[in-house]
């Protein structure tokens, strides 16, 4: 399949999803993703697109699944292939993200994807700000790529944001925001990988495209809320930094355990997240 041009392998799988909110799920390793399509499809995703090749036995997948074998090379990959993806998904909300990430939203547990996409569209939105929250596993010996649901940690604090600028001028409600353990090892994460606010769901058109940066080309959708009041956040949460930290030899021998004494076992609940303040049900969700 990777013989055919990407556009036409990515127009196939498109033309024969099912209708109604979109997962795009980038396989980098084999890690996790059956847990990962799982989590997904218990969010209420009516199509859930797996993108990866090399990933060993894959689980049965539903109806409801597609797998495209295409091997994820880099962040720049990706995003060539999501602008390939969000015109012919035009009108369609669509979540994007990586093996081993899972969206969660504010009352994740009781209402469906659906119940916030149609929420957001009455607010007069078209995107959902997001931050992709690091998750690690508590015992590096057992989980030696740092991937544990069973025992996953997060850090508690040490976030920070700044306002976001072009050309000297500050972007109205738009913010760099910082943390987890890009910040904690930050002598092993290149500055440009070290921003963790990312819009990972929003209404897809023909004319919008995504950045290198992850930004998307119209500048509204990557704001936090709206002008007029609070607006719901999600977080990514996500074993990404940790597998690559791990993974990297240049930093494996160097960490030892990730947890520290502002680590907090993660409960897999958006009630958790809202305590924190990771994500917000803004005004009346």
């Amino acid at each position: 399949m990777q013989d055919q041009p990407l556009h036409s392998i990515i127009l196939g799988a498109v033309s024969s999803l099912p209708q109604g909110p979109v997962a795009i799920l980038f396989a980098e390793d084999p890690s996790e993703i059956a847990g990962t399509i799982a989590h997904h499809q218990k969010l209420g995703f009516d199509a859930i697109l797996l993108i990866g090749d090399d990933l060993g036995v894959l689980p049965a997948f539903d109806a409801e699944v597609r797998h495209l074998p295409v091997l994820v090379r880099n962040r720049d990959h990706v995003v060539e292939m999501l602008n390939l993806l969000i015109p012919a998904l035009a009108g369609r909300w669509i979540y994007w993200g990586f093996n081993a990430e899972y969206l969660f939203f504010p009352f994740c547990e009781s209402r469906s994807i659906k119940d916030l996409t149609a929420f957001m569209e009455e607010e007069r939105r078209s995107s959902v700000f997001t931050s992709a929250i690091d998750l690690y596993a508590g015992d590096l010996y057992r989980a030696t790529n740092a991937v544990d649901p069973s025992d996953a940690y997060l850090d508690r604090s040490g976030y920070y944001s700044f306002q976001r600028y072009r050309d000297g001028q500050p972007l109205d409600r738009q913010f760099n925001i910082f943390g987890g353990l890009g910040w904690r090892f930050e002598e092993f994460v290149p500055w440009e990988r070290r921003r963790i606010d990312r819009v990972s769901l929003f209404k897809a058109r023909s004319d919008l495209t995504i950045c290198t940066d992850l930004l998307l080309s119209d500048d509204e959708m990557n704001t936090v809320s709206s002008k007029w009041h609070h607006n719901i956040t999600c977080a990514v949460m996500s074993f990404r930094v940790a597998k690559s930290l791990k993974r990297n030899p240049g930093s494996t021998f160097e960490i030892a355990n990730f947890t520290w004494r502002q680590s907090e076992r993660f409960s897999w609940t958006s009630t958790q997240l809202m305590e924190l303040g990771f994500i917000e049900p803004g005004q009346w969700f």
